[in-house]
């Protein structure tokens, strides 16, 4: 696998892992939270080899940025949570530094 690849396995295990420790209530429901350690663990073994070849700035950047924007989405769509306005332009704003990160990336 390419390290774009497994960059975007652990951005989708990080998301993941997001939404399950928010259904984990605070670790009140330890399936929930126990799945939600077991996925952070799994991104930082996919994170891990994007780091052999990938600038640790430019992963970061990608890492956090999409995780922000997925877990946003999800929950807007899962769990109905709404944003005011100006928190959608910012969210944006973080979407443009990172399609603009992959595009001027040649890893």
């Amino acid at each position: 696998m390419t390290a774009w690849t497994f960059l975007t396995l652990a951005i989708a295990m990080e998301i993941a892992a997001t939404l399950c420790l928010k259904l984990s209530a605070g670790f009140t429901n330890w399936t929930w939270g126990g799945l939600s350690i077991l996925l952070y663990s799994m991104c930082f073994w996919m994170l891990a080899p994007a780091l052999k070849v990938l600038p640790v700035g430019v992963v970061y950047a990608l890492w956090a940025g999409l995780g922000i924007i997925g877990a946003s989405a999800l929950g807007y769509l899962i769990f109905n949570e709404r944003l005011m306005p100006a928190q959608y332009l910012f969210i944006g704003l973080i979407l443009v530094g990172a399609v603009g990160l992959r595009l001027t990336s040649t890893a």
